[in-house]
């Protein structure tokens, strides 16, 4: 693998087994009875948090901790980033601190990458502005696995807030390195400018896209991030686009349902649903860790074998 993991554009098929492997390895160490490893003891790794964030921050500090690493948790509420510090010198900052991975997540696109050309140690995007966010990518394509067997030849339609959504856009590109056939479902207002030119399929029907989807992820309408109406109201969108439980019934019976969170329930999927055994929601969360193992086993180099 490459120093950072800043985009999943930049893994290529051999890089994105390798960490899907690894990950089915680091899996196992949750299910032993000492659910510790030795492969980064007297390293630090640095979560960089100018977002609010519970699953993805918690999930990198438990999976560091897991392999041995020591951890730092920077939130920029409360630090000197909310007294107007600039990116730059918090990363001078960490750099003098020796961080020798920095897990970065913050509102503007780009961050991230920024932030590798500034320090020494590998960085990862935990999810930059409405651009990436690779790891839950690499968490989606190793639920699929697990559960489906493959990834290569499924088709995984995603559907919704396409526009804002830097899953969506992280999903796409791996899941086509992966060789899986992805279609894209929103509102044209939720569509990007250049979807045209994804390695993808773009619907606006969703009822005509299910019976033949494999894998449905349903993305949450992020209202945070928009300064205009993007569809009439809530009910015309859930009628459209929402996955209710009679939309799930014509959904193939190996299929899955898949969602990054938090959902909003009721609006882009029915609880019923969210809660049903083919909803993969709560499993995600679980294999977030082993993932996030994984990617920072790979890039800090983890001695020994991981059985």
């Amino acid at each position: 693998m490459k120093r950072h993991l800043l985009s999943t554009e930049d893994l290529g098929r051999d890089d994105a087994l390798l960490v899907l492997d690894t990950a089915e390895r680091m899996a196992r160490v949750a299910e032993a009875s000492v659910r510790k490893l030795p492969t980064l003891r007297g390293r630090t790794v640095v979560n960089l948090f100018f977002e609010d964030s519970t699953r993805t921050r918690t999930s990198f500090e438990v999976a560091a901790k897991r392999l041995s690493a020591d951890v730092i948790n920077f939130s920029a509420r409360g630090s000197s980033v909310s007294k107007g510090e600039s990116l730059k010198d918090t990363a001078q900052t960490l750099e003098a601190m020796g961080a020798d991975a920095v897990v970065c997540r913050h509102s503007a696109s780009g961050a991230p990458h920024r932030l590798a050309t500034w320090v020494r140690g590998s960085v990862v995007n935990a999810g930059d502005g409405t651009h990436e966010h690779p790891t839950q990518a690499l968490l989606d394509a190793f639920t699929m696995r697990r559960r489906l067997g493959r990834v290569d030849g499924l088709a995984v339609t995603i559907v919704g807030d396409v526009l804002h959504s830097r899953v969506a856009r992280s999903n796409v590109w791996l899941l086509a390195t992966l060789g899986a056939s992805v279609t894209v479902v929103a509102p044209p207002t939720l569509l990007p400018i250049g979807v045209s030119s994804w390695p993808v399929e773009v619907s606006y029907d969703l009822d005509a896209v299910l019976p033949k989807t494999d894998v449905v992820m349903m993305l949450r309408v992020q209202r945070e991030r928009m300064s205009a109406a993007f569809f009439p109201t809530e009910r015309e969108y859930s009628r459209r686009y929402g996955l209710d439980v009679d939309r799930a019934a014509t959904l193939p019976e190996h299929a899955l349902v898949m969602h990054p969170g938090p959902m909003v329930r009721g609006m882009e999927i029915a609880s019923r649903v969210a809660d049903s055994d083919r909803s993969t929601v709560v499993e995600q969360v679980a294999n977030g860790v082993s993932v996030r193992m994984a990617v920072l086993y790979l890039l800090l180099g983890g001695s020994g074998e991981v059985s």
